[in-house]
Parts: C-alpha cells; structure tokens; sequence
C-alpha cells in the first residue's frame, strides 16, 4: 500500500542571456518553490501517519496542509503565462487543485474509516484501501507535474540538474515499497488476529454452537495466512516480519485446535457437576446413599481438574498471546525503521 507522494524536486541552470522578466528557469522557479514545499509537507504528514500515528491526531497538520495548499494554488491563479504560453502555469493549478481535493474529500473518508477500522478485516481493508487509492491518485497528479515542468524545460532551453533535495523523491519510492510489505502482511496478521477475537468473546459468553463456528473460523484463517505467506516476497531479503507473523498464527492454530478442547472440557464439567449437585443437595441426607456420595464427590474431583487445566491452560495462553503480539509489533516498528528513510 503506497502512503506517499512521487514528485521529484528539481533546481534549474538558468539560461544565462535571459532577462528577469523573460527568464523561464525564473518563471519555473516561481512555481516549483511552491510546490516542492507542498512535497515536502506532505512527505512529513504520510510519514508520521505511517510511522504509527493515527490520521485522526495528526487532522490539524491535514487543516494545515488544506490551507497551504490553497494559498499555493491562489497564488500560481494571479500568475501569468510565459510568453501568451499558460500551459506550464494551468498545470501546476490542476497539481494543487488535485491535492487540495484529496486532502479535503480522500483524506477526511480516511479520517472517517480510521476510527471503525478495527472493528472487522473488510474494514480494514477498505481502509486500506482507500489510502491506497489517495496515494494514488497524489502520486499521479505529481506525475503530471513532472511531466509538464520537463516539457516547458526542454522547450524554452532550461537545464534541470537535481541537488540533495531530488533525494526526497528516492525516500517516497522506497517507503512505498516498504509500506507495500508491511501492509500485505499486516491484513494477513490482522484477520487471524480479529478471528481470534471473536472465538474470546464466544467463550466469555460461554456460547458452546459460537465457540466451535470461530474456532473452526480461525483455524481457517491461520491455514489461509500461512498459503498467502508463501506467495509474499521479500522485501530486501527481510523476512523478519513474516517470521513474527508465522509465530503468532502458530499460536493460534496451536489455540485454536488444542486450547479450546480444554475449555470444552471444562464447561462439560462445569455443567455435569451443577447437575449432581442439584440433584444430590435435592435428597435429604438420611436419604442419600453411598453411590450418591461417591457420584458426587468424583464429579467434585472432575470439576476440580477441569478447572485446574481450564486456569492453567489460560494463563499459559495469555501470556504466550501477549508475548506474540507484543513481538510483532516491536518486529514491525523495527522493519519500518530499518527500511523506511527518516528527515528531509
């Protein structure tokens, strides 16, 4: 999933015999200035979104952004053509006016979906996906850009050469590979991990029917992970998230197969024992008989190791769970940090 904005910056040679006024690396440099700054705001805002902060906190840097884009946009509307010529100068208004509508209707869906995101994996997905297709759209409107500022180059004698800041351009192509990794192998994290969720709930409820349908669910969705996983390519040979994410649907296969008989188990128990113990404390105790006693007390002995496996059991799951999940994310925030370029 791609979360920046293509758009390579570029300075300009400029034509020594020209005058100020006549000037066309002078006249691109009054509209490059502008945005080469909206480039690198938002190369700053999908950064600190995809570094793990949610759109909806950093929503005044978008404000933010929406009024410098504006006022960008404003100012190339009162500039005039080069020579009667207002192609190059119509293109940049269409690249702010491209951004301005993504920033204002693209970005404030995502906003929008970000908060509900969690709450099922088709969710998360058209969450997703709607960030792609934002980066998309602002990556083709820098496209454009660039396609029109090298053709009023060319044709009015201008030689681009590129400095430190064309690097910016490098870092966005490199972060949306990264971020193209981390999210296919986040939606395969995520939809075991969600699954996992509902079995929990189910057995909180103590729904039997409940339990064995997300159960059966997530060793589905494990199975379906793993198959996906084979098909996922590397990211400069790192295999470092896959491998936590091979962990974690281990555990909830292993959960998933094994686990939940224990819990079975113990709310069989659990109910045969309430149903001896009504039945025995219903006698008067002149009136109990031996098999009565003994049928009692061996279904104490059964709940009792019922419970025993039910406690261990679910410690030792909480723990492994907390850990798994508690690696991922440290395995995450490290792939991130390793492979995706910092500072301007």
């Amino acid at each position: 999933m791609k979360h920046i904005i293509a758009l390579t910056a570029l300075f300009f040679v400029l034509n020594l015999n020209a005058q100020s006024s006549s000037n066309p690396g002078e006249y691109m440099d009054y509209f490059s200035t502008e945005y080469l700054q909206i480039q690198k705001d938002m190369w700053d805002y999908t950064r600190s979104v995809s570094h793990g902060k949610s759109a909806r906190k950093v929503e005044k840097r978008r404000s933010e952004l929406i009024q410098t884009t504006t006022a960008a946009k404003n100012k190339a509307k009162r500039a005039k053509g080069f020579k009667e010529d207002v192609r190059y100068r119509d293109s940049v208004i269409l690249y702010f006016e491209l951004i301005e509508i993504v920033l204002k209707e693209d970005y404030a869906q995502i906003v929008d979906m970000e908060a509900i995101a969690e709450q099922s994996y088709d969710a998360m997905e058209a969450y997703m996906m709607a960030r792609d297709m934002a980066s998309d759209k602002m990556s083709e409107a820098g496209k454009m850009i660039n396609r029109e500022h090298k053709a009023f180059a060319e044709a009015n004698g201008v030689t681009i050469i590129e400095n430190e800041d064309s690097k910016l351009d490098q870092k966005m192509e490199i972060a949306n590979k990264v971020y193209d990794h981390y999210n296919e192998i986040y939606l395969i994290f995520f939809k075991s991990y969600k699954q996992e969720l509902y079995l929990l709930d189910a057995i909180e409820r103590q729904d039997i029917s409940a339990i064995e349908q997300n159960r059966n669910a997530l060793i589905s969705t494990v199975e379906e992970g793993m198959l996906k996983m084979k098909e996922v390519a590397l990211y400069e040979g790192d295999k470092s998230m896959l491998e936590a994410t091979r962990n974690l649907l281990k555990f909830y296969q292993k959960e998933a197969e094994d686990g939940v008989d224990v819990i079975l188990e113990f709310f069989e128990a659990n109910e045969n024992f309430a149903k001896i113990k009504e039945a025995f404390e219903a006698k008067k105790e002149k009136n109990r008989t031996q098999d009565d006693v003994d049928t009692f007390n061996e279904a104490v002995n059964n709940v009792n190791e019922a419970v025993n496996a039910y406690n261990s059991g679910n410690e030792a799951s909480n723990k492994e769970r907390s850990s798994q999940i508690d690696n991922w994310n440290k395995v995450a925030e490290k792939f991130t940090t390793k492979h995706v370029p910092r500072g301007k």
